[in-house]
């Protein structure tokens, strides 16, 4: 599947609907319930691989998830890269292309530094060096939000990655529907985070809102789930 297919899914007020899958397994599934694309969740496929988010999980062992989610469906297929796993810009474009996704994740925190932040000028030029190394959608993700940060300092980020050739930015965290909608006033496509305290769908395409992930919760859900019933049948072995 191409990456133009992908973008085109992209619509203010129609929005994308991606949920995040850890697997061949769960990429199935979400493929059968009818879903356009599928997108990968970072903590969903470090956690499955044995290993903690925020990039510990080696990024060889990631990208094999990747290729054997793309060769499980007929759909494309973004993935969570973070912040590239300490991939220089085209090196993570080609590793990307070599597994067959289509899209990108690509946060702005320094995870070398957590929690910090790259500058806004770093992050910008990461971007454009990425979209110029091949041709994939590229989801600029601005951690301001959930690092305490201003709302305007999110909104700078977003101009200036939009500027470098981003095709959705993805402020994670933001509720505020006047916030949402300063976003989507930008001209660029905005994805938002459905958690469950997160407007409804509905509201979300009343705002513009051109993509919905729904990052880890699905895998935790999965796994909440499976220790219920573990832990049932736990109490019932004597």
């Amino acid at each position: 599947m191409s990456a133009a297919a992908l973008r085109a899914l992209h619509v203010p007020g129609k929005p994308l609907v991606l949920p995040n899958a850890w697997d061949a397994g769960s990429a199935r599934l979400v493929a059968e319930a009818g879903f356009p694309a599928i997108a990968t969740t970072s903590s969903g496929v470090a956690e499955a691989l044995g290993h903690a988010d925020h990039e510990q999980a080696p990024v060889t062992e990631v990208l094999a998830v990747v290729a054997r989610i793309v060769r499980a469906v007929e759909l494309p297929v973004t993935a969570d890269m973070e912040s590239g796993y300490g991939l220089a810009p085209a090196e993570l474009a080609a590793a990307l292309a070599d597994a067959g996704a289509v899209g990108l994740n690509y946060e702005d925190t320094d995870h070398a530094g957590f929690p910090a932040l790259r500058a806004t000028a770093e992050q910008a030029e990461r971007i454009a060096a990425v979209k110029a190394a091949g041709d994939l959608v590229l989801n600029a993700r601005i951690d301001t939000h959930i690092r305490g940060r201003s709302a305007e300092e999110g909104l700078e980020r977003a101009r200036a990655y939009l500027d470098a050739g981003a095709d959705c930015v993805y402020p994670i965290g933001i509720r505020d529907p006047a916030l949402i909608e300063r976003y989507v006033a930008l001209g660029g496509a905005v994805n938002v985070l459905l958690t469950p305290d997160q407007l409804p769908v509905k509201h979300l395409k009343e705002l513009g809102v051109a993509r919905i992930s729904l990052g880890g919760h699905l895998y935790d859900d999965a796994m909440d789930f499976v220790r219920e019933r573990l832990l049932s049948l736990r109490d019932t072995r004597s």
